[in-house]
C-alpha cells in the first residue's frame, strides 16, 4: 500500500508542474483546512486511519458511519397517589411500541420515557404500585411533560409544592400534556390560563368552574393548544400519545403503533357517547336494548307505559326492575339522554334551540332549561356559549 504521505507529496509535485502551480499550491492546504475544521464539528480526529499514521500532518477524517441519528426525545410522565393507572401505562405503551418500530426499521429508539413522582413507589388507584424516579431538577433536559389523571388528582392539586415544581418544569418542556383529569393539576400551575383544554367528560363542568379563564371542550377526545394537549377520559390519553408520536416522527410510525396495540389511530367521535349511555349501563345489561331504543326515539312521547310497553312489561314491574338495574326512574333516565343529546347539538351544530327542544322530546325551552340546571346547574343558552369550539380547535 502506499504511503499517504508519498502520495500527498506526488500530488504536491504534480501540482509543482503545472503553469498554475503557485495559486494551486496555495488552494489545496486551504481547502484541506476547510473540510477539517467542518468535520472537526461532528467527529474526533484520531492519531490514525485504518492502521496508516500521518505524522506531522493534519488532515480530515470522515468517520465510517455518519453520526446523523436523532437523540431520544426525553418524556416524563407525572404521577401521585391514587393515579389512573391507564394514565400512565397508555401513553407509556405507545411510546415503547414506538421504539419498537423504529428498531425494526432499523433505527434507534425515539424516546427515553421516566415516570416520576414525589414518592416511590407511587400507589395507583387500582392498588397497584409504580416505581418511579425522583422528581427532576429545573434544569435536567425534557421534551414532553405528561400529568396523569386520577381520583387523587384533586389531592394533588393542593400539593403546594408538587405544583411548583409542575410550573417550573414545564418551563423546560417544548410541550405539556395532561391525561383525564390531569387536566386539574395544569390548571392548579396556572398553564390552561386563556386556553382550550379537555378532561374526562363528567369533570368538565368542575374544570371549568375552578379555571373560569379556560374554555373547556366537553366532547373531543383530546385538543391542542399550541404547546399545550389534553384528553378526554382515561382511554383517551393513548390517542393524545399516538397523535405525538405522529408529530414527531410521522404518519407511518403512528399507524403502525395503532395496528400494534389494536386501537385507532383517530378513533370516531367523541367523549360525550359514553357519558349518559355508560352510567346507565354500569351494572346490569338488562335494559340495554330499551336504552338503544330510547336513544332513537327521544322525540317522541317517552311515556312510562310506552317505555314498559316496549320492555314487554306492566308498567308496575318495569318501574321496579329498571330502578333496581340502573339506579334511576325512567324518568331522570330518559331526561339524562335528552339532556345528553341536546349538548350534543348545542355544541356541535348552529340548530336553534326551538328544533333542539323539538329534536330531543323536551316539549317547550322552559322544560329543557329545567331538565339542564337539573343536570348541568347551567342553561342551554350559556352551554352553547361557555363551550362551544371553533371546528379548527377541536381535533376528533
Amino acid at each position: 500500500m502506499q504511503d499517504p504521505l508519498d502520495a500527498v507529496r506526488a500530488e504536491r509535485a504534480l501540482v509543482g508542474t503545472d503553469a498554475r502551480g503557485s495559486r494551486l499550491r496555495r488552494q489545496i492546504p486551504a481547502a484541506i483546512l476547510t473540510v477539517r475544521t467542518h468535520l472537526q464539528c461532528h467527529v474526533s480526529r484520531p492519531d490514525s486511519f485504518d492502521g496508516a499514521s500521518f505524522p506531522g500532518l493534519d488532515l480530515a477524517y470522515m468517520p465510517k458511519t455518519p453520526r446523523n441519528t436523532p437523540s431520544a426525545k426525553i418524556i416524563e410522565i407525572l404521577a401521585f397517589p391514587d393515579a389512573q393507572l391507564l394514565d400512565v401505562t397508555g401513553p407509556l405503551q405507545v411510546f415503547a411500541s414506538a421504539n419498537d418500530w423504529a428498531r425494526q426499521c432499523g433505527k434507534p429508539p425515539r424516546y427515553t420515557v421516566r415516570l416520576v413522582a414525589r414518592t416511590t413507589p407511587v400507589m395507583t388507584s387500582s392498588g397497584l404500585g409504580l416505581m418511579a424516579a425522583e422528581l427532576s431538577g429545573p434544569a435536567a433536559g425534557l421534551d414532553t411533560l405528561m400529568v396523569a389523571g386520577g381520583s387523587g388528582v384533586h389531592r394533588a392539586s393542593q400539593d403546594a409544592a408538587l405544583v411548583r415544581w409542575l410550573r417550573q418544569r414545564s418551563g423546560r418542556a417544548r410541550r405539556v400534556a395532561s391525561i383525564c383529569t390531569g387536566a386539574f393539576l395544569l390548571g392548579a400551575a396556572g398553564l390552561l390560563r386563556g386556553r382550550r383544554a379537555v378532561t374526562h367528560w363528567s369533570e368538565c363542568a368542575a374544570l371549568a368552574c375552578q379555571n373560569p379563564s379556560t374554555t373547556v371542550e366537553v366532547d373531543p377526545i383530546y385538543v391542542r393548544d399550541g404547546q399545550v394537549w389534553s384528553s378526554a377520559g382515561v382511554t383517551a390519553g393513548i390517542d393524545l400519545a399516538l397523535a405525538l408520536v405522529e408529530e414527531d416522527i410521522g404518519h407511518a410510525a403512528a399507524i403502525a403503533v395503532a395496528r400494534d396495540l389494536v386501537v385507532f389511530l383517530k378513533r370516531p367521535g367523541g367523549q360525550a357517547q359514553f357519558s349518559s349511555a355508560l352510567t346507565l349501563q354500569q351494572t346490569d345489561a338488562t335494559f340495554d336494548g330499551l336504552h338503544a331504543w330510547i336513544a332513537e326515539h327521544l322525540g317522541s312521547d317517552l311515556t312510562i307505559s310506552a317505555l314498559a310497553a316496549e320492555a314487554a312489561m306492566s308498567e308496575r314491574s318495569f318501574v321496579r326492575h329498571y330502578r333496581g338495574a340502573t339506579g334511576f326512574t325512567p324518568a331522570r333516565a330518559v331526561e339524562r339522554m335528552r339532556v345528553e343529546a341536546a349538548q350534543q347539538l348545542l355544541l356541535g351544530t348552529s340548530m336553534p334551540i326551538k328544533r333542539i327542544v323539538q329534536r330531543c322530546g323536551f316539549g317547550s325551552e322552559e322544560t329543557m332549561r329545567r331538565s339542564f340546571h337539573r343536570q348541568l346547574a347551567t342553561a342551554p343558552r350559556e352551554f352553547r356559549q361557555r363551550f362551544a369550539a371553533s371546528p379548527a380547535t377541536k381535533i376528533r
